[in-house]
């Protein structure tokens, strides 16, 4: 083994797209650059501006005023991305647009273009392949890459390649992104927050414990608001106090498999490989609720949390570029049993109105007498959008050509 065999250590990045879809609008529009700018509540589609003589303008020069902003919004969509001038008013993404028309109401308001975010997307992935061939896709806008042993890896803790990709990005695509270099996956995903926007920052392996151990343990991605409050209950805020916890008192308070989780992140142990293929098999949204809600007595307040969950799981879907087949519901009840339905269509989907619709129908099959804990939204059977478009064709020229074929428009699932 040579030297510099020897000196090779494990390098893993985390990139991830600064403010993704709003800084793809920015390059169309560069007028709102620099304003606080909000990106939801529907997609774009000719007449979004309601005015065809000014769709008809090339859009750099649109005036400010024709947009839209977001105190005029009135419905029940959800925050796809914020700029960064939007999200120091507390405005951040899947917020309910009712609430963040509320905290920044000045902020200017664009549909979201899922395709142009596709294509943006493919290209800056491609620019990071040219460079590192082990790249694991997280979705539309971050990736993690082994820096390990692809060329220049090692060079600086991983610094020369993560500026040449930053680089590289920004000449294809005329988008920032930020990186963060580490010994594995979850401190990589850390540390690419902590030079947002355009930022990039190296971790080395004797620099762990120091850099983590002050942050909350909110902060690590898989530790979530109840988790922390049970944390917190027995005087555990930061990371370097979990850390000085027993491992098996942590199992003893949360379990094994969790507790023995929360050892390994409180010292940033993390053995998960970068997976070069990785498609999803479902994507879900659920809440537990503060107390228990009634289907009677508490109707609007559960309609109002349904049709959010139906909507958060629609703008994943569409956010990834990606439809299923089968919509599902879960409902835990007060004595922690669980209730599942589920229907199977005959063609994908990723429209809010039509996974509301169907998992609504979902809700029907389920006795819903007892107050509710908590209550979940699920679509399966993915495909990546165009697939999905495809094999829906496919379906539609089957049917067609054998007209004895009968088309049900969904399949019931216990």
């Amino acid at each position: 083994m040579s030297a510099a065999e020897s000196r090779r250590i494990r390098r893993i990045a985390h990139l991830d797209m600064d403010a993704f879809f709003a800084s793809v609008e920015l390059l169309r529009q560069p007028q709102l650059r620099g304003l606080p700018l909000v990106i939801g509540g529907g997609r774009r589609a000719p007449g979004w501006l309601g005015d065809d003589a000014l769709e008809a303008l090339p859009p750099e020069q649109i005036p400010l005023e024709a947009f839209r902003r977001l105190g005029q919004y009135t419905g029940r969509g959800v925050v796809t991305t914020a700029t960064y001038e939007a999200r120091q008013y507390g405005v951040g993404s899947a917020m309910g647009m009712m609430k963040a028309a509320k905290l920044c109401p000045q902020a200017y308001l664009l549909p979201a273009d899922f395709e142009r975010y596709r294509a943006y997307s493919a290209r800056f992935k491609a620019e990071i392949l040219r460079h590192a061939t082990v790249m694991e896709d997280r979705g539309i806008d971050e990736v993690y890459i082994d820096f390990t042993d692809a060329p220049d890896g090692q060079l600086q803790g991983g610094l020369v390649l993560a500026q040449r990709i930053q680089q590289a990005i920004a000449e294809a695509t005329g988008l920032s992104c930020s990186l963060g270099v580490a010994p594995n996956k979850l401190l990589a995903k850390l540390a690419s927050e902590w030079h947002k926007p355009g930022g990039i920052f190296i971790l080395m392996p004797e620099e762990v414990t120091q850099r983590i151990w002050p942050l909350a343990c909110r902060k690590v991605n898989g530790i979530g608001p109840k988790a922390s409050a049970r944390l917190a209950a027995l005087g555990i805020e930061t990371l370097g106090q979990l850390a000085q916890v027993p491992e098996q008192q942590l199992i003893e308070q949360f379990g094994n498999s969790y507790g023995a989780w929360l050892h390994r992140v409180a010292w940033g142990r993390d053995d998960r490989p970068v997976v070069v293929e990785s498609e999803p098999v479902s994507m879900s949204r659920e809440t537990t609720f503060e107390r228990d809600l009634h289907a009677v007595a508490d109707r609007s307040a559960l309609s109002q949390v349904f049709t959010n969950l139906c909507t958060r799981v629609a703008a994943d879907l569409q956010r990834k570029g990606y439809a299923g087949r089968t919509v599902g519901i879960k409902v835990r009840f007060p004595d922690f049993r669980i209730a599942t339905r589920a229907i199977t269509l005959d063609h994908h989907t990723q429209d809010a109105a039509e996974i509301r619709r169907v998992a609504g129908q979902c809700l029907k099959r389920v006795d819903l007498s007892r107050r509710i804990r908590l209550l979940g939204v699920k679509v399966d059977n993915l495909l990546p959008l165009e697939q999905a478009q495809a094999a829906d064709e496919a379906a539609r020229n089957r049917q067609a050509s054998d007209p004895q074929q009968l088309a049900l428009p969904f399949t019931d699932n216990p």
